[in-house]
């Protein structure tokens, strides 16, 4: 059984920064393209942003340039490093392993994060 844990949410005022951790257990973490997701409050979840078992990342719009994530395959984690944070970046934020229209493991607890002044 897979597990998924995020850390590291908060209350970031807008411009500001901040890290997330997701540490994965029960698999061969290393095989799986992660992802970060996020869910607004009434919207969707959402794909931002994936990093292969190589290290090739990839980013929609709405965050690129501003977020980064990165993956330490030894350690089994994969992070999201955020920027330049805007309100609408206000979600819960969730990793994942995308699959063929669905993702691959169980959903973790996620971490909320606020952008507020």
């Amino acid at each position: 059984q897979v597990q998924l844990v995020e850390s590291g949410g908060g209350l970031v005022q807008p411009g500001g920064s901040l890290g997330l951790s997701c540490a994965a257990s029960g698999t061969i973490f290393s095989r799986y393209t992660m992802g970060w997701y996020r869910q607004a409050p009434g919207k969707q979840r959402d794909l931002i942003t994936t990093i292969t078992s190589g290290g090739n990342t990839n980013n929609a719009d709405s965050v690129k340039g501003r977020f980064t994530i990165s993956r330490d395959n030894a350690k089994n984690t994969v992070y999201l490093q955020m920027n330049s944070l805007k309100p609408e970046d206000t979600a819960v934020y969730y990793c994942n392993a995308p699959g063929l229209g669905s993702t691959i493991f169980t959903w973790g607890q996620g971490t909320q994060v606020t952008v507020s002044s």
